[in-house]
């Protein structure tokens, strides 16, 4: 090979921290090569540290030998982006960037960060790879006539054992459903998932609510194309100055005290219009669209990201790779309807930040009730989505989006009257995240422990916690299975038997269920239909029936 390798004395004095999870992303590889044969795909929610995998996983690929590995994105940013994070844990790297709109062509790179449209005719001129790792693999076109497919078919004629890995938040497109089903899907499962209520609950991202504004965008003669609205038709429906204006006065009245809002609108003169009338209100609100010249697109996310402005307005390209950990507030604009986009949107605010607590979602598109919340959003195809109302009602009170069936609003106490009809609902919940009760402790008197079967699936353990007579809460413990789930299972066990290794059948935690400590309390939530236990409490003791 003609490329500078690495040695191992310097990969051996790096050290990246990685969070379980992250771990937990990595192991899943492994173990997926193991076990089957094809590509995986690590599916990591938006603001999860995707570039600290990215630079691990490369780190110990590196350990494998002379192993030569590519990392394809779609835009410059995201090629600068990467390539820059991965440099910054991982100084070492012998890598280079390949990409025209970056003045840069590091053919000979054994670690290689490339554009797909400067390097999809190159591949016999690169030679060999090892690794191909594919950065927002959901952009990858199904048809089989594209620049991605083209690249990659020519990189597997060279090599046969080619590897590839993919790299997503959302492993589904709008057309076609699941990126790892279908004739053409280039991925052939998931080898590690991190669900996003979860990293919500662990503290890694923050928490995003959603309120109703009254001003609602009308799109009911808005045709689509290829299972999205056509953009002309969108931007004339959207685009309407008295709806633009009455959006505008709702935004500014929920975000007179957030710091950062990122505007997502219908078009390219929906966000100049919008723009413009933010800034009548004597607020800073730039325009960032895709024409947007490199230079002027840079300062202004450098300045939002400064807070020299306020808010952003864009159309198209901030749904992705977009890094401003402080935005609080996010209002939707652009109805859509691929799910994936939805989730891309909300997931900009899911960041942590200090001093930040939330992100608000003011969702004028209806997206919300369209795809459900973005924590349960699922990649269906059109042929499979329904166009029923969502079963939730809006607060009149705080305009908070509650379920259904909850006679109370959990954010500011409102009392709901009683339904007089019933409501045929056939969607998803339209709170922006799934989980809309108030979580609360509950009391437990004994557990019980049992074999749970799921065709196709690993077994599980069934755990079941009563209040007396009462089933308070019921939870699947995954010994036997693989990735975050398992991850869970050994830190459900460590917190009651961590002197005995973690089980790796369910057979043998029920023989040892019977040492296992029974929690006095749970502390429990609704996380769609199901409630979900959150914390366990073995020491508190009932002086009475709390109940």
């Amino acid at each position: 090979m003609s490329y500078e390798t690495v040695n191992s004395t310097q990969i051996e004095d790096n050290v990246i921290e990685l969070r379980p999870y992250q771990n937990g992303a990595i192991q899943s590889l492994y173990k997926f090569w193991q076990d089957a044969k094809g590509n995986p795909l690590i599916v990591l929610p938006t603001g999860t540290g995707k570039s600290v995998v990215l630079a691990q996983f490369i780190r110990e690929a590196l350990e494998w030998g002379n192993t030569r590995i590519v990392v394809l994105t779609h835009v410059k940013e995201l090629i600068e982006q990467d390539y820059a994070e991965t440099m910054g844990l991982f100084p070492q790297c012998p890598s280079g960037i390949y990409s025209a709109g970056m003045g840069r062509r590091d053919i000979n790179a054994q670690v290689l960060f490339a554009g797909i449209q400067s390097i999809y005719k190159r591949a016999y001129e690169l030679k060999w790879a090892d690794l191909i790792i594919i950065d927002e693999a959901h952009l990858i076109p199904t048809n089989s006539d594209t620049m991605y497919r083209r690249f990659l078919d020519d990189i597997k004629e060279i090599n046969p054992l080619v590897k590839f890995v993919g790299l997503t938040a959302t492993p589904y497109r709008m057309d076609s459903g699941m990126l790892t089903s279908g004739e053409n899907a280039l991925f052939d499962g998931i080898a590690y998932e991190a669900p996003l209520s979860d990293m919500i609950e662990q503290g890694y991202l923050s928490p995003l609510i959603s309120k109703s504004p009254d001003t609602k965008l009308d799109i009911s003669d808005v045709g689509k194309r290829g299972g999205e609205y056509i953009p002309q038709q969108l931007q004339a429906a959207v685009d309407i100055e008295e709806v633009t204006r009455a959006a505008v006065d709702e935004i500014v009245a929920y975000g007179h005290d957030r710091k950062s809002w990122a505007l997502f609108c219908s078009g390219v003169d929906h966000a100049f219009n919008v723009r413009d009338e933010v800034r009548s209100r004597g607020i800073k609100c730039e325009t960032i669209v895709g024409d947007t010249d490199k230079d002027e697109r840079a300062r202004i996310i450098a300045d939002f990201k400064d807070q020299k402005i306020q808010a952003i307005a864009s159309m198209n390209v901030l749904t992705t790779g977009f890094n401003a950990p402080q935005l609080d507030l996010i209002a939707m604009l652009r109805p859509t309807a691929s799910t994936g986009l939805y989730v891309q949107m909300a997931g900009r605010g899911t960041r942590n930040a200090p001093g930040k607590t939330n992100c608000l979602v003011l969702d004028f598109a209806g997206n919300v009730e369209r795809h459900g919340p973005v924590d349960l959003a699922e990649g269906r195809s059109k042929e499979k989505r329904g166009d029923g109302s969502a079963p939730c009602k809006v607060c009149p009170q705080c305009k908070s989006y509650v379920l259904i069936a909850l006679p109370l609003c959990p954010d500011c106490g409102y009392e709901f009257p009683p339904a007089e009809t019933k409501i045929d609902a056939t969607a998803s919940f339209a709170d922006i995240l799934s989980d809309s009760k108030k979580p609360r402790w509950h009391k437990v008197t004994h557990a019980q422990y049992a074999l749970h079967n799921k065709p196709g699936k690993p077994p599980s353990m069934r755990v079941t916690y009563f209040d007396g007579l009462i089933t308070v809460a019921v939870e699947w413990i995954c010994f036997q299975h693989e990735g975050y789930a398992r991850t869970k299972a050994e830190k459900w066990w460590a917190g009651r038997m961590p002197e005995r290794p973690c089980p790796n059948l369910v057979k043998q935690a029920i023989l040892q269920s019977g040492a296992l400590p029974t929690p006095s309390r749970i502390w429990v939530k609704q996380d769609g239909k199901f409630s979900k236990i959150t914390d366990y409490d073995f020491d508190f003791l009932y002086e009475m029936d709390h109940r």
